[in-house]
């Protein structure tokens, strides 16, 4: 069975939602979701998250993401960018890079904000970027998806997403594309394992 990784990181919870339906769509097209996140950062050494977190998604390893057939990456928007627990966790991969570990494994983002305009899209592309360079195939959303044209909140062709203005829950259009986008990773790692 082919394997989709959701690897998130989430500091309110929309994030996570979303990778809770993401991981709902990839085992409904009948691939294994493997629901991963990653510690906390900060200067102060005494700051840093444990190994292990009491509750929640496990802290994903190096070994997770070598032994996924498809990977869909998440993190809230910081600044138009993702989030730094994630960023540091990807900076961590050059072995991987070296070994050429994600070369053509499928590969899709997602993102949440607290704002319309809070840089979702941009958040989306420099997601993108590094898994560009792991030589991954990069999958969006196609208009196809019907919600796409009708969402007054989130998601985008460049993948899904949530707008959590003022603690909003997911909306319905969000769901159903989150759902979507793990369909088709799942999907495409099915077809390409």
């Amino acid at each position: 069975m082919a394997k989709v990784l959701v690897l998130y990181y989430s500091t309110n919870g929309s994030t996570k939602a979303l990778a809770e339906h993401i991981a709902s769509g990839v085992e409904l097209a009948g691939a294994e979701a493997i629901v991963r996140t990653v510690p906390k950062v900060s200067t102060e050494v005494e700051a840093i998250s444990a190994a292990i977190p009491n509750t929640g998604d496990l802290y994903a390893s190096k070994q997770d993401i070598t032994d996924c057939d498809g990977l869909i990456l998440g993190s809230p928007t910081r600044f138009g960018n993702m989030a730094a627990p994630l960023k540091y966790f990807i900076d961590s991969w050059s072995d991987i890079w070296l070994k050429g570990a994600l070369v053509n494994k499928p590969a899709a983002v997602f993102t949440s904000s607290s704002s319309l305009h809070g840089g979702q899209e941009t958040t989306l592309l420099t997601m993108m970027l590094p898994l560009l360079h792991h030589g991954m195939i990069i999958s969006g959303l196609p208009y196809t998806e019907a919600e796409l044209h009708d969402t007054t909140t989130g998601g985008s062709p460049y993948g899904a997403s949530h707008v959590d203005f003022k603690g909003q829950s997911l909306s319905s259009d969000e769901i159903a594309l989150a759902r979507a986008l793990g369909k088709r990773i799942a999907s495409l790692s099915i077809r390409l394992a």
